[in-house]
């Protein structure tokens, strides 16, 4: 009797550094700048890219163009290899964390207003009962904080009431009240009562650029009220606003909380009155909540800036 033994070799199960080398040959869409970044040889990330398309049995790469491509294949995958990446990230900051608060780590992003009036009060609160955990701090449009948190790439973001894309929840923090800001040299500086909101074209205003919620809410007011307005000066920065403001006969459109930490400067009272807006605190839904992010959350939820002291 002859016996024959047949060995199979198992298929070889993707490995994480596959799918953090795929995922860099996607982004940069070349082979080269892709192992410049992840510090190592082409010749090694194309043989592990290679390994990796074996043991899923299809290409995920088009590499005829003078680009790299994603397969159709390639793109169905890489969307479950970011979800992975994603996930493990959070994992490794969840092992990471510390529950007794005396160290961590909480990623925060804001739209610009916010860092004018209350992220000083906030940060202070913050430290002062946790002085163990550290806080990195971004200024972003509300669109970019949203993109962030779906990425995974914040913990917390502060912004306005949504609509917002699937998958973001809010829970809402204050009201806030947008005003006609003038500095000292401005005829409007200490005026009491309100202005109509007609009287506002005989004025040259500093308003936040057009990536901003704050200047489209702005300018959706001003035309409701078929109000033309006469634009000087448009920056990225409410600092920027308030320096040109507080140096020249300028205006501009701020929350009314701002004011009160800058004495130089004015609030005037539109009629009709800006609509109000609805402050957020948003995150990435079933996303990970660290105690540094509880934490944080907690102080914030106690802060309203147009509560009576």
């Amino acid at each position: 009797m002859i016996t024959i033994g047949i060995t199979y070799s198992p298929r070889m199960r993707p490995e994480l550094r596959h799918l953090r080398y795929l995922l860099a040959v996607a982004e940069h869409a070349n082979f080269t700048r892709a192992a410049e970044a992840l510090r190592v040889s082409q010749p090694t990330l194309s043989q592990q890219i290679g390994q990796l398309e074996r043991a899923l049995g299809a290409p995920l790469l088009d590499r005829t163009g003078k680009t790299v491509r994603l397969t159709d294949t390639g793109e169905t995958y890489l969307r479950y290899v970011r979800a992975a990446l994603r996930d493990l990230a959070a994992g490794e900051r969840a092992v990471a964390d510390v529950q007794d608060l005396t160290s961590g780590h909480l990623r925060l992003a804001m739209t610009p207003t916010f860092t004018a009036y209350l992220l000083g009060p906030v940060l202070t609160a913050f430290h002062e009962h946790h002085p163990g955990l550290s806080l990195d701090v971004r200024e972003f449009t509300q669109d970019h904080i949203e993109a962030a948190l779906l990425a995974d790439e914040l913990d917390l973001g502060i912004a306005f009431r949504g609509p917002h894309p699937s998958g973001i929840e809010s829970t809402e923090l204050y009201e806030e009240s947008l005003d006609l800001v003038v500095g000292p040299h401005h005829p409007y500086a200490g005026r009491t009562g309100s202005l109509p909101v007609s009287e506002v074209s005989s004025n040259r205003l500093a308003l936040l650029s057009t990536e901003f919620a704050t200047r489209r809410e702005i300018d959706a007011y001003f035309a409701e009220h078929r109000t033309q307005t006469h634009l000087a000066v448009e920056a990225n920065s409410v600092t920027a606003l308030t320096e040109a403001v507080g140096h020249t006969e300028l205006a501009t459109i701020l929350p009314d909380a701002i004011t009160r930490d800058h004495p130089e400067l004015y609030p005037v009272r539109l009629d009709p009155a800006i609509p109000t807006r609805t402050v957020c605190l948003l995150h990435r839904k079933n996303a990970y909540h660290s105690a540094a992010s509880r934490a944080f959350e907690r102080i914030v939820h106690r802060y309203d800036p147009y509560r009576p002291t």
